[in-house]
């Protein structure tokens, strides 16, 4: 899931925080590898696309878009792997400087990232929903209020030319 998602009139819920989880470290990257795949949302006349590689050399990469119509509105660089504060998420989003999320949680079935200094999202997540669903959500605090904003992918073949 991306920062970029701001944009998308989605379901703005309260959510609950998620209780503490054990720090990953280099070798869980690899538990990510069900993340890999080109993953989509539709929603009207608006498509998000997101695409992540497999995990090699302890990180994977990914990016995404998103067009309105035939115009792209947002873009993203990611990236999962060892930086100096150990295993994270870093996000690179259109027009904006990148930001860390370190991990908290990597599994088979749920990946959670955290910068409580981050203005909005603080918390980053994937949870898997069998083989072809991916319920990403960003969360966090603002205007004094917890908040979050789903993002229900399907699985996608990935295109090419």
């Amino acid at each position: 899931m991306s920062i970029r998602a701001l944009a998308l009139p989605l379901l703005l819920v309260v959510s609950t925080p998620i209780a503490a989880q054990t720090v990953a470290t280099a070798q869980d990257v690899s538990r990510a590898a069900w993340l890999s795949g080109c993953w989509e949302l539709r929603v009207g006349g608006r498509t998000t696309q997101e695409q992540w590689m497999l995990p090699a050399g302890g990180t994977t990469l990914g990016m995404s878009r998103t067009t309105l119509r035939d115009t792209v509105r947002e873009w993203e660089h990611l990236y999962l792997g060892p930086t100096a504060g150990g295993i994270a998420y870093v996000a690179r989003p259109s027009r904006q400087i990148e930001t860390a999320f370190p991990a908290v949680q990597l599994s088979d079935s749920l990946l959670v990232f955290e910068n409580p200094a981050h203005d909005f999202p603080q918390r980053i997540l994937y949870r898997r929903r069998g083989s072809d669903s991916v319920i990403a959500r960003i969360e966090g605090m603002r205007d004094g209020q917890l908040r979050g904003v789903d993002f229900p992918y399907r699985r996608v073949a990935c295109t090419g030319p």
